[in-house]
């Protein structure tokens, strides 16, 4: 992407669904908080993805600061919403990512990366041009403009975005976006649209490219298969919310079947001084995220992934400390 087309993008800023319009350029701040440069706060090796992003290796993750939807209960609180993270060139992002590429990176995974599209495609571009060959991840809150992802097309290989809520009034008291679903659903359309198909390859060999039924074969028998397409969409259960967990499932599978993987979470944190909701200040039970895996299994769901264990805890938050960036 030129610098002129990253310009006017910043100049008066639409990339996510809120639409600011503020002038970037000018040192205006939106609700993402962000201004015209690139600004991250960690990006290392990530193992705590799901197993076919991941792998044994870990995900090449750079997670973003700021953040353009704004959840009361966000559990990267400190670069979402506060900010936290240090500006970085379109040059050195694009050597994040090959050095992410040498210490053996399954992908390139982008966390929250809306408030910087034109800048990364710029650099990925910088860095196709100097070597990198990995399968990019566009790491999303779903909450995007459909102008944006249809801008991605071409530079994302994989798409892992949320699907939070469909109920309206949960949206805006939790996101502050009543029109979430709205958004998401459409962004999520497009994703498949692009991506068309699920496709995998072995961690070890990266010799083949494999379908959904040879995944489900080989990783049956506990080899390592990577994703290298496709769309994996998530939903974090937040508690007292099933029923619309619920919705959403359904909603999913009808819309588009086994072209998608669904990613059931019960890993919800309740974060000191985050959610203004009484009521999200508590962990998933164990039963309400048993429910909600039952009823996907009764859907006849098979592309999907679940959380065993006790993974609700603060060890799936990475320090954001400047690693991988500085």
């Amino acid at each position: 992407m030129k610098q002129s087309e990253i310009e006017i993008q910043m100049h008066a800023c639409r990339l996510c669904p809120r639409g600011c319009g503020v002038d970037r350029l000018a040192g205006e701040r939106g609700i993402c908080g962000q201004g015209s440069e690139i600004r991250a706060a960690r990006a290392a090796l990530h193992k705590w993805e799901e197993p076919c992003i991941s792998g044994r290796y870990g995900s090449g993750a750079v997670f973003f600061s700021g953040c353009g939807l704004g959840c009361v209960y966000c559990q990267n609180r400190s670069i979402a919403v506060q900010g936290r993270g240090h500006v970085i060139s379109m040059e050195h992002l694009a050597e994040i990512f090959l050095r992410l590429q040498e210490e053996g990176a399954n992908n390139i995974n982008l966390v929250t990366a809306c408030q910087f599209v034109p800048q990364v495609i710029a650099s990925i571009e910088r860095a196709r041009d100097g070597g990198l060959r990995l399968p990019i991840v566009y790491n999303s809150s779903g909450y995007e403009s459909l102008s944006t992802i249809q801008m991605l097309e071409g530079y994302v290989d994989i798409y892992l975005p949320d699907l939070k809520y469909m109920d309206r009034e949960m949206s805006r008291r939790y996101s502050h976006a009543a029109d979430y679903f709205e958004k998401a659903s459409k962004a999520i359309h497009e994703m498949v649209r692009q991506t068309k198909e699920l496709l995998f390859t072995d961690e070890e060999t990266r010799s083949e490219k494999l379908g959904i039924d040879a995944y489900q074969e080989r990783s049956g028998k506990g080899e390592s298969l990577l994703m290298t397409k496709g769309v994996i969409v998530r939903h974090l259960l937040l508690p007292g919310c099933l029923e619309d967990a619920r919705r959403i499932v359904s909603w999913l599978l009808s819309s588009f079947g086994e072209r998608i993987f669904i990613s059931l979470m019960n890993q919800y944190t309740p974060m000191p001084c985050g959610s203004t909701c009484l009521e999200l200040d508590r962990k998933v039970d164990r039963e309400e995220y048993e429910a909600l895996v039952d009823y996907a299994i009764s859907l006849g769901i098979e592309n999907g992934f679940i959380q065993e264990g006790e993974t609700a805890r603060e060890s799936f938050i990475p320090e954001f400390d400047g690693t991988g960036i500085l």
